[in-house]
């Protein structure tokens, strides 16, 4: 995830790490079955041969591996391409139980299309998404940067659309829209009714997108990591401590790690899961890395 990175390690000095203060756009009711899971962004990942995957097994496996390594995946293939219920299944079938992909939006339907005349896409997408049954996770829709609330009158009657069994968050990136009133608040305002969840986005340079609004009980959050930066290790405890505050009031908790070429992602999901274990007492699943003297994850 470029959005928001910081490019150079210096502009990390003095950034103030605090959660803010969490806004709660529906009733909270009482949960008892919080899930949490943590994971990256895709499988293809040639550096994790001989630590996160076997060294000599073909890549074709990748995806069974990391299904057993993690609990949940951003599924951004499906961003750039819409993949028949065949595939998906396919797909879906090589995850263990309990895995839960959360698949991209394509683009077709907000970047290009920008929600005109995106029956036809929207249809094969949910259809696709179906064929994955109890392995489906919350889908997400990515605004574009540039997209402001200006643009919000076909993205409010695409919203009211969309199947309510099927659940979905939007991630808004435009910075008008975390300034609320107007045609923003009119948006915020429909999610909360509809039970659409607003993906929160972590990343150094854009704390604004750190919203803390929630508009359902099923929360995503897209964590930017800065690559074995020590601020990390502090970002995961705020997080660990902001569930154990709020973890009566939500139902799921999808924590979906970003660093550059995925190199840190595991080790950062097993941070993540070792906080969650000794702050929460809930087991996390995180990757049993194998023992590889030439694995590249463990350099420095």
């Amino acid at each position: 995830m470029k959005f928001g990175k910081a490019n150079n390690i210096r502009e990390l000095d003095g950034l103030d790490w605090t959660l803010p203060k969490t806004r709660f756009d529906f009733t909270p009711t009482q949960s008892s079955n919080l899930k949490i899971s943590t994971g990256g962004t895709m499988w293809t990942i040639r550096p994790w041969r001989g630590s996160v995957y076997p060294e000599k097994d073909p890549m074709r496996t990748w995806p069974k591996h990391y299904g057993e390594q993690f609990g949940t995946i951003e599924f951004n293939a499906t961003h750039y391409k819409i993949y028949s219920p065949e595939k998906m299944a396919d797909w879906a079938n090589s995850m263990p139980e309990g895995f839960e992909f959360c698949p991209k939006f394509p683009a077709i339907i907000s970047h290009y299309r920008r929600f005109n005349n995106c029956e036809g896409p929207t249809d094969d997408f949910i259809e696709g998404m179906l064929a994955m049954g109890e392995k489906l996770g919350p889908a997400f829709l990515q605004l574009p940067p540039h997209y402001s609330p200006k643009h919000c009158e076909r993205l409010i009657e695409y919203l009211k659309a969309w199947p309510n069994e099927l659940k979905m968050s939007v991630e808004f990136r435009h910075p008008l829209w975390f300034k609320g009133g107007g045609d923003a608040e009119r948006v915020w305002s429909l999610m909360s009714e509809l039970g659409i969840g607003a993906v929160i986005s972590d990343t150094a340079l854009r704390r604004d997108a750190l919203h803390m609004r929630l508009t359902s009980p099923f929360i995503i959050v897209r964590f930017g990591g800065n690559d074995g930066h020590y601020s990390d290790k502090k970002r995961l405890e705020n997080w660990c401590n902001w569930i154990d505050e709020k973890k009566d009031s939500i139902q799921s908790f999808h924590f979906l790690v970003h660093q550059t070429n995925s190199i840190h992602t595991p080790q950062t999901c097993i941070d993540f899961a070792r906080k969650c274990m000794q702050n929460l007492k809930i087991k996390v699943k995180s990757p049993n890395l194998y023992q590889d003297e030439k694995s590249s994850i463990d350099q420095p």
